[in-house]
């Protein structure tokens, strides 16, 4: 099982909401130089709600070819209908990638028992590591722990990104579950707690932006250096919080602009960063050492 930074890839895109490939193929370069440990890539991040099906698989494929082995990708491949998510997984397992990152059903609101059924279905059908996504306040759904531990018990089950922000539940949760099942933090704000309680690493927003400040605060804490991680994540704390003024990817892909790793384009119905907004980014920016 992959452990540290696991960066939640944006899908970088021209002024006119094209993928920007060349972009694309930059910013696998940098994360594999910059210590990060998995590409997650087409998660809620790289914008997988405006990609059509086409160009979310072809983004997938594009990862693996340019990443060429040197750095695990994770695949976004969730979907509310559980046979578009076997297909999407299926497509992904097919391009090569190393893991498949899913997402509860979101919008139709399933019961604990349709969610259990829903990941049970998709991972039979693929011979790939699956990391479940819980994230409630986007999905409209919540996946229970009682439900996480009965998933666990599925061989191809493998982990958990939890991006409830809630550390107390993911500190009751870890110690319940068998050792081959690895949570990992959904929530920059809180990862570094969620991993002095037991969690493997971070699926990061801000790692898209300050990939080796954020590698290291993993690297610190999973060694037990938790002083250590303390001292550098307090430089990301500003910018942790900063890049969900407005919704994920709004204010980030605004941020990686200003370093220039990528130019402004994102889809409607996302838009630019408002200009409310740009002082608090930018500042955060100048503390982390970005600019």
């Amino acid at each position: 099982m992959i452990t540290g930074s696991i960066v939640a890839l944006v899908t970088p895109m021209t002024p006119e909401g094209d993928i920007d490939w060349d972009a694309l193929a930059q910013l696998v370069e940098y994360h594999i130089v910059s210590g990060t440990a998995a590409l997650g890539v087409v998660g809620t991040t790289g914008e997988s709600a405006t990609l059509t099906v086409p160009e979310h698989c072809q983004v997938i494929r594009f990862a693996v070819e340019q990443a060429a082995g040197r750095i695990p990708i994770v695949a976004g491949t969730g979907a509310n209908s559980t046979h578009e998510a076997v297909e999407l997984t299926v497509s992904a397992a097919e391009a090569g990638v190393d893991y498949s990152l899913l997402v509860t059903p979101y919008y139709n609101k399933p019961p604990q028992e349709g969610l259990y059924r829903h990941f049970c279905q998709v991972a039979s059908s693929v011979n790939l590591p699956i990391i479940l996504y819980n994230v409630p306040g986007r999905t409209g759904v919540d996946l229970a722990n009682e439900t996480v531990l009965r998933l666990s018990e599925v061989s191809n089950i493998v982990g958990l990104k939890d991006a409830t922000g809630d550390v107390e539940r993911g500190a009751t949760l870890i110690p319940q579950l068998p050792d081959t099942f690895a949570v990992f933090s959904g929530d920059d704000g809180t990862a570094l707690e969620l991993m002095r309680a037991g969690a493997k690493g971070n699926v990061s927003v801000t790692a898209n932006v300050a990939a080796p400040q954020v590698a290291e605060v993993c690297r610190l804490a999973l060694a037990g250096d938790f002083a250590g991680a303390e001292a550098v994540n307090d430089t990301l704390s500003a910018l942790n919080e900063s890049l969900f003024v407005q919704a994920n990817p709004i204010p980030v892909k605004w941020a990686m602009a200003q370093v220039g790793m990528i130019g402004t384009g994102i889809r409607l119905p996302l838009i630019e960063l408002e200009q409310a907004h740009h002082g608090a980014v930018h500042a955060a920016l100048v503390r982390a050492g970005l600019l």
